[in-house]
């Protein structure tokens, strides 16, 4: 059994073929957010969002997009403390990812998500999005915002190279 590489943000150019999408994942308790970038990695989409279940019935759903949109990595938002320290949520996170590792075939870098989704809800409100509304879209906006933070980084690696 191959077990997918959990990378930096920064390795990630040298693992891809040259139109590979990422796919961001915001992962909360209830549900986990998805968002796609396009074939050349400047702009993040909300795609979908998943009602958690189990974890192997979650896999199978992250595989099926990975499939389906030629994904070639995954960038998960990692839910750091306010310092910058790594609490339980982190840490879950961390575990998903070493789980996950083990049933998909890309590799898994980490983002930064520090107050992504208190910035999307802030977004949503000043849009005077119903709170039913935020609530369906949320998730997977979070999930662009973290995945639009790495493309943003690895186009500034592109810039200085």
């Amino acid at each position: 059994m191959t077990i997918a590489p959990l990378v930096q943000v920064e390795d990630l150019p040298e693992l891809l073929a040259a139109e590979a999408r990422l796919l961001g994942l915001d992962l909360g308790t209830k549900t986990i957010g998805l968002a796609l970038s396009d074939v050349t990695r400047s702009i993040a989409t909300p795609y979908h969002t998943i009602r958690r279940t189990k974890f192997t019935d979650d896999a199978k759903q992250i595989q099926e997009a990975i499939e389906k949109n030629q994904v070639g990595a995954l960038v998960l938002g990692l839910p750091l403390n306010l310092d910058g320290s790594e609490g339980p949520r982190a840490q879950s996170t961390r575990a998903f990812a070493r789980n996950l590792a083990t049933l998909v075939a890309v590799p898994i870098a980490f983002w930064d998500e520090r107050l992504s989704t208190a910035a999307v809800e802030r977004h949503l409100i000043e849009a005077d999005a119903s709170r039913k509304r935020r609530a369906e879209v949320i998730d997977r906006m979070a999930a662009a915002y973290i995945l639009q933070g790495a493309l943003d980084r690895l186009k500034h690696l592109r810039a200085q190279s």
